[in-house]
This record gives structure tokens, C-alpha cells and sequence, in this order.
């Protein structure tokens, strides 16, 4: 299983949306010190995630989330879950 997931963090006050097919493990990388976005906090955690049953298929949904371009609407996603 593949999955589109999306992690906050509070210090930042920011949503990451993501793919991977090992979320424990992505969210740990995820809180590491290292360059790049979330390399900035050390307090993300995961909000919302959706399973797909191959690696295209959660890209594609990845994709779509980040096309939004909306806080707003990545909040409404979340509540629904």
C-alpha cells in the first residue's frame, strides 16, 4: 500500500502534504534536523492520511491536495476524516 498523507506542525503553523509507503518511518525522517522544509520544526504529526493500492495512484491524489493551493480547503479535508 502506498498513502497520501498530511502532517502540521504547530510551531510553524503549516501543513506538508506527502506519498510514501511507510508513514512511521517518513514522519520520523520528517522530524530529523535536515535541510528542507519540514528540517524547519521538529513537531510534526500526521492529521490525515489516505491508503492507495499502488505508488501512481497516491501521487496523483498528492498532486491534486497541492494544486488547491488552499489552507482552507485542506482544513475542510482533514475535518471529514
Amino acid at each position: 500500500m502506498h498513502y497520501l498523507y498530511i502532517i502540521y506542525s504547530a510551531s510553524l503553523d503549516r501543513y506538508y502534504i506527502g506519498s510514501c509507503n511507510d508513514i512511521p518511518q517518513r514522519l520520523r525522517r520528517h522530524n530529523t534536523n535536515h535541510s528542507g522544509f519540514t528540517g524547519r520544526a521538529s513537531d510534526w504529526m500526521l492529521v490525515y492520511r489516505e491508503a492507495y493500492p499502488s505508488k501512481h495512484d497516491a501521487t496523483l491524489r498528492e498532486r491534486q491536495i497541492k494544486s488547491w493551493k488552499s489552507r482552507t480547503m485542506i482544513e475542510r479535508l482533514i475535518s471529514k476524516a
